[in-house]
């Protein structure tokens, strides 16, 4: 047989092969298994003149005859567009490809025998190999993730929050918030299911289903979670590193034989000295709020400059050690001091200070810019609503662990809980010097890594060409913003409620509330009551926002 169309040679040459054998039961079924996946057999979108012949002999082996010019099926679109994202496939010259499946062909376009069964064989390496290349995790691990991305510094303000808010309501905004910000962080991985890929993030999506502002927006309160994120981290390494050198000074000091108290402290009422013995003055090259953010300066600008920033996430285990060790902390303090909620009732809190509270858990329990990329490597993604309710139940409940029992145990008025837990204690105290230390290590490796995300974001958005001059007059920049936060407005708990609730409007409820909204109406899904319902989680996000404004620091 010869088809006259010169340019459907090459996509013929398979017909005429085929059809000049004898077609056997086997072979057929074999045929249609690779058209499933690839389409078409002969990869011809057109009916030729063999149709009918084809048509004829499916139809006498009472088998479904699939015609070449269908439009290209599902599963095809899908395995494709999932191999030429892959990495493995990214480098791989086209030849390579085609002497896998005949060594023999003199075709410069492709092979020149290209049979059903070694196109099954191809792809059934190609997509071993792609396996191999995508390791998944088990649910445990994806929960654990979930869990160990969430916790942060938020976990030292928590029983400030508590104290704000007071214990009623703020045991209440906790449930609450922990459910809404869940409930919309699996509304971005429904979201995802539908319009995106286990390559795409928010932004992505938000291009693809509302256009490039709200991409653009994406990007920008990102950017504002990394800034508040730095400006947490430089303050709490300049506090844990100040109070860290005076313990071992007053250690070693051969001369100070002062037996000092391990009592709790209120700072407020001691003119902000921790001391308790000899309130004494910082000097004037050491002090918290003055001279000790320079020099954490000297100590991370080098870290920041890495070529190769990666090497810090071999300890982000050990975050997990800080974490369990202030669980135990605040479990083995409150053991000691008993229960003291005697008041707790009777102190009542304006309604407006709740605000401090929902400010500070919109923050954390904020995952959402990366909620997508961690949940793609689980092995079973039927069960990533599961998982994800898992990991925000222990986050939970290690925030009113943590929040709560130090609120109810805490001897002192109430009033006098920190925003930061550690600076009611008395700095000779061992179990605190440990916390510092473990936290103050902790803290220094994170840091190198906030900043390069904040630098990256920051490049995004410039639209420019990344060089060294760029990457240390942006370094220099962050530092020196920083150490102004550092030095004047220290204040970790209020940092963290005005990022959280800023940046959480946009991430955690207008932008999966909005990609939801849009992602209804394409599937034709949309009513007037979910319109509501998610307009309604919009403006609770813009109500907490609101309220920061009104509160008496």
């Amino acid at each position: 047989m010869y088809i006259g169309n010169q340019e459907r040679d090459r996509e013929g040459l398979c017909v005429q092969r085929s059809l000049s054998r004898p077609v056997r039961h086997d072979n057929i079924h074999l045929e249609i298994k690779v058209r499933r996946i690839f389409g078409s057999g002969c990869s011809d979108f057109t009916d030729c003149e063999h149709c009918e012949e084809r048509r004829r002999l499916y139809k006498n082996h009472n088998l479904r005859y699939y015609s070449p010019s269908l439009t290209t099926n599902h599963s095809y679109c899908t395995a494709m567009s999932y191999m030429e994202v892959s990495p493995l496939l990214q480098g791989a010259a086209p030849t390579n490809t085609y002497k896998t499946i005949s060594r023999g062909s003199l075709d410069s376009m492709g092979p020149g025998e290209l049979t059903a069964s070694g196109i099954l064989s191809t792809y059934t390496k190609l997509e071993k190999s792609l396996k191999q290349e995508r390791p998944k995790q088990s649910s445990l691990i994806t929960i654990f993730s979930v869990w160990n991305t969430i916790m942060g510094s938020s976990l030292l303000t928590m029983a400030w929050g508590v104290e704000r808010a007071g214990l009623p309501a703020a045991l209440i905004l906790v449930a609450f918030m922990a459910a809404l910000c869940l409930y919309t962080a699996y509304v971005l991985l429904k979201v995802n299911k539908h319009h995106g890929s286990d390559n795409c993030e928010v932004p992505a999506l938000c291009r693809t289903l509302l256009g490039p502002w709200a991409e653009v927006l994406a990007h920008m309160f990102s950017l504002l979670v990394l800034v508040g994120a730095n400006v947490v981290y430089w303050i709490l390494i300049t506090n844990f590193l100040y109070f860290t050198v005076n313990y071992f000074v007053d250690m070693n000091s051969s001369s100070n034989i002062t037996e000092y108290s391990t009592n709790l402290l209120c700072p407020r009422h001691l003119n902000e000295s921790l001391m308790i013995a000899k309130p004494e003055a910082d000097s004037s090259y050491w002090g918290l709020h003055s001279t000790v953010p320079m020099y954490v300066a000297l100590i991370v600008f080098p870290l920041l400059n890495f070529k190769n920033v990666s090497f810090f996430t071999k300890f982000n285990s050990f975050g997990t050690l800080s974490v369990m060790y202030l669980l135990i902390f605040v479990i083995v303090k409150g053991y000691a001091w008993g229960i003291n909620i005697n008041t707790i009732f009777a102190e009542t809190r304006p309604l407006k200070n709740a605000a401090v509270l929902s400010g500070m858990l919109a923050l954390s329990f904020y995952i959402h810019n990366i909620i997508i990329t961690i949940m793609s490597n689980n092995a079973r993604q039927e069960k990533n609503g599961r998982d994800l309710t898992i990991a925000f139940l222990l986050v939970t409940i290690t925030y009113t662990l943590v929040g709560a029992v130090f609120y109810i145990c805490f001897p002192l008025a109430k009033s006098c809980i920190e925003d930061n837990i550690l600076n009611n204690f008395e700095k000779h105290d061992a179990m605190t010097a440990v916390a510092r230390i473990l936290l103050l290590f902790q803290v220094v490796t994170v840091y190198p890594l906030v900043a390069f995300m904040l630098r990256s974001e920051a490049i995004l958005l410039m639209a420019i060409k990344e060089t060294k001059v760029l990457t240390v007059g942006i370094n220099v920049s962050i530092m020196a913003m920083c150490v102004l936060f550092a030095c004047f407005c220290p204040n970790i708990g209020t940092i963290i409620r005005y990022t959280g609730a800023v940046s959480g409007l946009v991430h955690v409820f207008a932008l999966p509330a909005l990609l939801q909204v849009r992602s209804l109406q394409l599937r034709g899904r949309l009513t007037f009551c979910k319109t509501l319902f998610y307009g309604a989680i919009v403006l609770f996000g813009a109500l907490n926002l609101l309220m920061q404004f009104f509160i008496s620091e």
